[in-house]
């Protein structure tokens, strides 16, 4: 009871911190409403008049406002938002559904930061005469220009574009196994403008989001996170194949790395000297099909070198030199 407590009141003081530029904001305000009347009396007439000093207390109580209420609406969503993602079960074993919300959560509420702030600084800009004044000027007239802002700006854009692909046709979701520019790894951190997958070895790739949407890429867990993973053998002619096969399915139905569905062993293919045995066997993910793969690799290596070492890959050689008929009755002497 007492740790439940103890997280209610954390919970509550991130509220409180999450809110407190905005009361402050609009705080403020309303202190220069209040206050714009009894500046005059403190300070010189040829400083600030009355006019002067309730049309600044108009335009900077109007700018608060306005940068209070834009915080508070972008806090409330986005504190909204990180609450459904915090109820979502990443750590499940069948986490589909929950990574297809998590990522498009993710997106949006990054998206909607974006927006939310350009929009209220937009708006706070409006209050100000003169700043409105200069920007209806600019979009006029600044032709050439935004040209130019527009072009150098168009990687940041396509990032931002397929950033919103993404969300909604999520050709990669957070938590996907995906193999890009040869390195294997998980979609770690979906931003606005790039991708982070942490590959198997802890290193960090750093991925554009365009390149999702241009390029192709592998998605081990677009559908399920189930997988067949491959095992490969070069054995020799003499290796029993059939006792192999039943030795494979021995050893994955001795693990809880396999998931019971798929399991098989073939030879694809045979050249002169060995012939190649593939092993096939199915996990619920991609780290416990890795696990599999392996264990399986050496339980059967360690077999076959102790019930069939025949079997393992030998190199074979004619030693048989064939004479010429004038040498046929040659006797080499000694001196």
């Amino acid at each position: 009871m007492r740790i439940r407590t103890k997280i209610d009141a954390r919970a509550k003081t991130r509220w409180l911190k999450r809110f407190r530029p905005p009361i402050l904001f609009a705080l403020c305000g309303a202190a220069l409403v209040f206050l714009a009347p009894y500046l005059p009396d403190y300070v010189p007439d040829h400083f600030l008049t009355d006019e002067r000093a309730e049309a600044i207390s108009e335009i900077a109580s109007g700018v608060l406002f306005i940068l209070a209420l834009g915080w508070l609406v972008g806090t409330i969503v986005d504190a909204l938002i990180k609450r459904r993602l915090a109820g979502l079960h990443l750590d499940a074993e069948d986490n589909l559904e929950a990574r297809k919300s998590a990522t498009r959560l993710d997106v949006v509420r990054r998206v909607w930061i974006v927006i939310a702030g350009i929009v209220t600084i937009a708006a706070a800009l409006t209050v100000i005469p003169g700043v409105k004044q200069i920007g209806v000027s600019l979009f006029a007239s600044a032709g050439i220009a935004g040209i130019a802002i527009g072009l150098a700006a168009r990687p940041v854009l396509s990032n931002l574009i397929a950033g919103l692909q993404i969300a909604f046709t999520q050709p990669i979701r957070l938590d996907d196994a995906v193999v890009v520019e040869g390195e294997w790894g998980w979609i770690e951190e979906i931003g606005l403008f790039y991708v982070v997958i942490k590959i198997w070895d802890w290193r960090r790739l750093v991925v554009p989001l365009s390149y999702f949407i241009e390029k192709p890429f592998q998605n081990w867990t677009r559908k399920s996170a189930s997988i067949i993973g491959p095992i490969y053998w070069t054995v020799d002619y003499h290796a029993p194949i059939s006792r192999m096969r039943e030795k494979l399915e021995e050893i994955c139905k001795s693990t809880p790395l396999w998931d019971g569905d798929v399991v098989n062993l073939q030879v694809t293919e045979a050249s002169g000297t060995s012939v190649t045995v593939r092993g096939l066997a199915s996990a619920s993910t991609s780290p416990k099909a890795w696990d599999l793969r392996c264990l399986i690799r050496e339980q059967m290596i360690e077999w076959l070198q102790t019930e069939h070492p025949e079997a393992l890959p030998r190199l074979r050689a004619d030693t048989a030199i064939d004479m010429p008929d004038e040498f046929s009755g040659f006797t080499p002497q000694r001196e």
